[in-house]
């Protein structure tokens, strides 16, 4: 394994002396997580930590975002600038971990992680700031509320985060931490798609109701319906490449107030997950044209709402490469492993990849002693986030930045 060079050594180790300070932030993120797109006293904790520091900071407007522009001071012959990005918010979980510092919100906690993610960017926005003076060009801090399901990096694209350096950025990273799935620890990544795009499908089959005993007499929506979850599982099967996999998952069926009697309507919703932007579009185009003709063969009405949500996240082949050499010399070879096929989850920051090239990659905080095999995955109640990745991720981001500056490339 080939050792850190002596920067990368120096940024560790800055990024390291820093540890305290950032579990101290973590742990005060954890006892309040805020949810959606409105996170008041998030904001207010990054404000103050980036406040010493000399950013050009700026707030959002249709949500608590925080902007942070470090101007760098070496001159070059060009003048680049990169971004990175950390999110904010919590999900609407009961914790169930049994931490000294879970949360004290009723029905809220980070149980994705998104408290590491923040502390690491503020460590990371300490360690820049530290070495603006070296930097060739400008870096751009995306602290992002409303990842879980309210697409806030697409509402801080709108608001010109690409741009807020005064130029578009040429590329951007992202890291997430796990639960589980690796040792703790370890980062991986891959070139090209690393997580599913994802659709929601809403659908209202509608009937004539009845009593039970006269089906003949009736409309019954509730066959239909269920004709309609079997045939999506069909469609997947039989129009779709398993080399380019697609997942239908209904996760909502409900119809009928007793047994006897045949309701008026059958409701279902589903999840639909894609690797691909033709398989993506395809879905959109063949799933209602199945629900309706199903629908028209019984003599029945049926409403599909079919909901485009987040694009593939795509890592630039370039950038991914990029990535993984400084991962592998701030941290050591050993630190990270190829994925060999993407996540099935989705993630807004497909629309910032979508945008600017630049690659995302998962940070494994499983803590010390506990099995990655059998640990509780990122969204349960009992995921637990080890503090021990806090420097790394902080000096992995500031690495990232500093050498996307300079103009490294693997």
């Amino acid at each position: 394994m080939t050792g850190p060079s002596s920067s990368s050594a120096s940024l560790l180790d800055d990024a390291r002396s820093l540890h305290g300070d950032l579990a101290h932030l973590r742990h005060r993120l954890h006892r309040q997580p805020e949810i959606g797109l409105e996170l008041p006293r998030t904001q207010e904790k990054v404000l103050a930590w980036l406040e010493p520091l000399g950013y050009e900071v700026s707030t959002g407007t249709a949500c608590t975002s925080v902007t942070a522009v470090l101007r760098g001071g070496a001159a070059g012959a060009e003048r680049r600038s990169v971004l990175l990005r950390g999110d904010m918010d919590a999900l609407p979980v009961q914790e169930d971990t049994g931490l000294d510092y879970a949360s004290e919100i009723p029905g809220a906690m980070h149980a994705c992680g998104h408290d590491l993610h923040t502390s690491m960017l503020a460590g990371a926005a300490s360690l820049l700031a530290s070495r603006r003076e070296s930097l060739a060009g400008d870096v751009v801090l995306m602290f992002q509320p409303g990842e879980e399901g309210c697409d806030g990096a697409s509402i801080m694209i709108e608001e010109g985060v690409l741009d807020a350096s005064g130029r578009r950025v040429e590329a951007a990273f992202g890291l997430h931490v796990a639960s589980a799935l690796a040792p703790g620890g370890m980062l991986l990544s891959r070139e090209g798609p690393i997580m599913s795009a994802a659709d929601g499908l809403f659908v209202t089959v509608r009937g004539a109701g009845g009593h039970g005993s006269a089906p003949h007499l009736a409309k019954d929506p509730v066959t239909t319906a269920a004709e309609m979850v079997t045939a999506l599982q069909a469609l997947v099967t039989r129009q779709f490449d398993i080399f380019d996999p697609v997942v239908i998952t209904i996760g909502v069926l409900r119809a009928g107030t007793a047994r006897n009697v045949i309701a008026d309507t059958a409701y279902f919703e589903a999840t639909i997950r894609s690797y691909s932007p033709a398989a993506q579009e395809r879905l959109r185009e063949t799933i209602p044209r199945l629900l309706h003709g199903i629908a028209a063969g019984h003599g029945l009405e049926v409403d599909v709402e079919y909901a485009a949500e987040y694009p593939v996240t795509t890592n630039d082949g370039r950038q991914a490469r990029f990535l993984r050499s400084v991962a592998e010399e701030l941290l050591g070879a050993d630190r990270y492993l190829e994925m060999p096929h993407p996540l099935g989850g989705s993630e807004d920051f497909s629309r910032v990849l979508d945008e600017v090239p630049g690659a995302f990659a998962f940070l494994s905080a499983v803590p010390d002693g506990v099995d990655p095999a059998t640990a509780p995955f990122n969204h349960s109640a009992r995921a637990v986030f080890g503090d021990h990745v806090l420097a790394d991720g902080a000096a992995l981001y500031a690495g990232l930045a500093i050498q996307q500056l300079a103009g490294v490339q693997p």
